[in-house]
């Protein structure tokens, strides 16, 4: 698989991580000193982005990451994406509009992601 569909599809497994409430440690998603700047707050280091997830996604959720853009230079990458997230609660669904702007680099165990930033666009409650 070249860089760029790898990378495209670490976007995806992101989302699908967040969906199965984070089922184990996330190093197969994020470098070791990742870090994540979300709506949910800020984590630094792997087991601080893996506490925030589990803390942030307790409710049925479904994370949809469209058009991602990449551009890899070398060992580093940066990737734009479209993000809808749905969190399905008792009193009503809330729904997200965001821009992921993601950053990954090449490691010995292939693509991880070092940033991980959740820009909101617009929100629904209660819909």
């Amino acid at each position: 698989m070249d860089d760029r569909a790898e990378l495209s599809a670490l976007a995806s497994r992101l989302g699908r991580w967040l969906d199965d409430k984070c089922p184990d440690d996330g190093r197969g998603i994020f470098a070791e000193d990742a870090e994540a700047h979300t709506l949910g707050g800020v984590a630094k280091g792997v087991d601080a982005l893996v506490a925030q997830a589990r803390k942030n996604h307790t409710v049925p959720t479904q994370h949809f990451i469209t058009g991602p853009l990449v551009d890899v230079d070398g060992d580093q990458a940066a990737i734009s994406a479209n993000l809808l997230v749905v969190f399905a609660r008792e009193e009503g669904l809330r729904m997200l509009g965001e821009r992921y702007e993601l950053r990954a680099a090449r490691t010995a165990d292939g693509w991880r992601l070092t940033r991980v930033e959740a820009r909101p666009i617009w929100e629904a409650a209660n819909v």
